[in-house]
């Protein structure tokens, strides 16, 4: 049973993390345009802490790399 419940869970973070990636690109898309590959793939294979501390970004941010990179 625990087996079963671990494996569950998995699948259900799984699930959350592709639709807060899901979100993520679309968001950046409708704010910046047509997003270069090198980004997408940076998305395509980031955590969900960093995933999510993107999308709080996405909207105060002037630019891609104000959301993607970290400030200075």
């Amino acid at each position: 049973e625990d087996y079963k419940q671990k494996l569950r869970n998995e699948a259900l973070n799984e699930g959350r993390n592709e639709g807060v990636r899901s979100m993520l690109l679309r968001q950046l898309h409708a704010r910046f345009g047509e997003l270069p590959s090198a980004t997408v793939a940076r998305i395509e294979a980031a955590d969900i802490a960093d995933l999510e501390r993107w999308g709080d970004r996405v909207f105060g941010a002037q630019t891609l790399t104000e959301v993607l990179d970290e400030p200075s």
